[in-house]
C-alpha cells in the first residue's frame, strides 16, 4: 500500500470524526448514563454509540484493515502490519463532569508507527489532523485548515502541559527538572495538539495509558515536527500486545 492512499483516508476520517463529535455533543448537552468497566473507569453510552458509528465508517472505508477501538470487546493481541487506532471519546471522567474537554481520536498504524491521526474536539469545534511527512492541521469552525507546527522552547522557561484526570507523583518529579514557565492542565489527547500546534512545548505522562489514547495525537505532533517518546529517548511504537503504552514524554522542537 502507497502511502499516497493515505490523503483519501485523512479526509474520511475528518468527516467520520465529526460526525462522532456530533453524536457525542447529543448525549452531552442532553442526557447520557454512565457505568463502570473492569478496570473501573467509566463509560458512558456516549462511549459505545460514537465506537460503533466509528467502526463500522472504518470498515466500510477499509473493510482489509483491523479496527482497534477502545470499546470493543475482542480486540485481538496486536501484531498487525496496518491497522486503525481508535479512542471514541477521549475524556470520558471530564465528560462525565459536564467539563467540555473530551476529543474524538482516529490513528492509522503502520509497522509500529502512527502515520496519520485526527483529533476533534466537539464542545469547540476544533479538528486537529495530520500525515507523517506531510504537515500536520487545524481547522476551527468547519474554517479553512491552517498548518500548525511544534515550537522550540523559549529561553525564559517552558510551557507545560499536564493530565487533569490522572496525576501521578512521578509526573510532580519529572516536572521539578524543569524550567516552567506556565504549567496548564487539562484533559484528552488535546494535550498533545497544544505541543504540537506550539502552544506549549512538553506534555509528560507517567501514567498508564493505551494505545488509542495516543495513536492519533502522536501522528499529529510527529507530522508537526515534534516527538512522542519514552523517558529514556526510545520511540513509542504500537501493536504491543495488550495495547497498554509505557510512560511517556511529548515534546516540541
Amino acid at each position: 500500500m502507497h502511502t499516497t492512499s493515505y490523503d483519501e483516508y485523512l479526509a474520511s476520517c475528518c468527516d467520520i470524526a465529526r460526525d462522532a463529535g456530533k453524536l457525542i455533543m447529543g448525549y452531552f448537552t442532553g442526557s447520557f448514563s454512565t457505568s463502570r468497566k473492569d478496570d473501573h473507569s467509566p463509560v458512558t453510552n456516549a462511549d459505545i454509540e460514537a465506537n460503533q458509528l466509528i467502526t463500522k465508517a472504518l470498515r466500510l472505508l477499509t473493510p482489509n484493515l483491523p479496527v482497534v477501538a477502545e470499546e470493543d470487546e475482542e480486540l485481538g493481541q496486536g501484531g498487525h502490519a496496518l491497522f486503525w487506532l481508535v479512542d471514541p471519546l477521549d475524556g470520558t471522567r471530564s465528560f462525565v463532569r459536564g467539563e467540555p474537554e473530551f476529543t474524538v481520536n482516529i490513528g492509522l498504524i503502520k509497522d509500529g508507527k502512527p502515520v496519520l491521526g485526527v483529533i476533534y474536539a466537539p464542545p469547540q469545534d476544533m479538528l486537529y489532523f495530520g500525515e507523517v511527512g506531510k504537515g500536520a492541521f487545524r481547522s476551527a469552525a468547519r474554517g479553512k485548515p491552517e498548518p500548525i507546527h511544534a515550537r522550540k522552547p523559549a529561553s525564559d522557561g517552558m510551557v507545560v502541559v499536564r493530565s487533569k484526570s490522572h496525576p501521578s507523583p512521578a509526573t510532580e518529579a519529572y516536572l521539578k527538572t524543569l524550567t516552567i514557565k506556565q504549567l496548564i492542565s487539562g484533559s484528552s489527547s488535546i494535550k498533545i495538539c497544544m505541543v504540537a500546534e506550539g502552544s506549549a512545548d512538553i506534555y509528560p505522562r507517567f501514567g498508564r495509558t493505551m494505545e488509542w489514547d495516543t495513536a492519533a495525537g502522536h501522528a499529529i505532533l510527529a507530522a508537526a515536527g515534534g516527538r512522542l517518546e519514552t523517558p529514556d529517548g526510545k520511540p513509542l511504537v504500537y501493536g504491543k500486545h495488550g495495547f497498554e503504552n509505557p510512560h511517556f514524554i511529548a515534546y516540541g522542537k
